[in-house]
């Protein structure tokens, strides 16, 4: 998670040139923050955080994950003038950017379990750099799992990991050497891939790229060798809102989708200026 005052660093290179200017120092104002369009609320806490460091005293607040309409106001503050201004437009990108991913992750999870209601819907890293930390928590505030965070939180053995080493055992056989505590998962392109690695002994498989029909036939597959209860079993690659239940309905356990990070639209937030007191 990176310093959240170290994102006001792109606006505050050099001050701000216009209020220093404009805006005589003592100047009081209450203000709010409002959603111009409806969604799922993320964001809250990184930008009361950011206020609260600049000195900006927090009125009222929406919480994290409420479901929010258009129009409402989701923060209210009061405090100095340049500063408000001063962190404006980052706490407005943060709260538009993690809605909108909160939003479109729950639009997501309420469409695939209305197929399957133990489907996990789950992010991938197609994350914006350097923000993923925001962009996973604004996904599980949706209701969506986070997946792995980064490299080293877990074992997923891909298509250039099996390239290099040889093979699919070879590759499960090194990272059960390696550690008999994380779980491994593998990723695949083909039925008989899957059929290998879950002889193999690996947790879960990820099948890349497969259309549905792909899909039940691995799963198909597995399950005449009594293995598909050995394993958990993810669909990623491609899946979007228009086809999103035909992979759920196929029976696998997740369904892992990259759009939800990388694609997301924002929701709109603007901060208005209710009324300026001299201090």
């Amino acid at each position: 998670m990176r310093d959240l005052r170290s994102l006001l660093d792109e606006d505050l290179v050099f001050g701000d040139t216009t209020t220093q200017l404009l805006v005589p120092s003592g100047r009081i104002v209450k203000a709010f923050v409002v959603s111009r369009e409806p969604g799922v609320l993320a964001g809250v806490e990184e930008a009361t955080q950011l206020l609260s460091w600049a000195g900006i005293h927090i009125l009222g607040s929406k919480r994290d994950g409420e479901t929010i309409k258009a129009g409402e106001k989701v923060l209210e503050v009061e405090g100095d003038a340049r500063k408000v201004l001063m962190v404006e437009r980052t706490i407005l990108n943060l709260l538009g950017r993690m809605s909108g991913v909160a939003t479109l992750a729950k639009e997501f999870l309420d469409r695939a379990r209305r197929v399957n209601p133990n489907i996990r819907v789950a992010t991938t890293r197609k994350t914006l750099p350097g923000f993923r930390y925001y962009d996973k928590k604004a996904a599980q505030l949706g209701g969506c799992d986070t997946h792995r965070f980064c490299l080293g939180d877990g074992i997923l053995i891909k298509d250039n990991h099996i390239k290099i080493v040889g093979s699919i055992r070879r590759c499960i056989e090194k990272a059960r050497e390696a550690s008999f505590v994380r779980k491994i998962e593998i990723e695949v392109e083909k039925p008989e891939e899957a059929l290998e690695a879950a002889k193999s002994g690996v947790d879960i498989i990820m099948l890349d790229n497969m259309p549905p029909e792909e899909i039940r036939k691995t799963l198909s597959m597995l399950e005449r060798e009594n293995l598909r209860e050995k394993v958990l079993v993810e669909a990623s690659g491609g899946i979007n809102l228009e086809n999103l239940e035909n992979y759920v309905a196929t029976g696998v356990d997740v369904v892992s989708i990259g759009i939800l990070t990388k694609s997301a639209r924002w929701l709109d937030f603007s901060l208005e200026i209710e009324t300026v007191t001299s201090g």
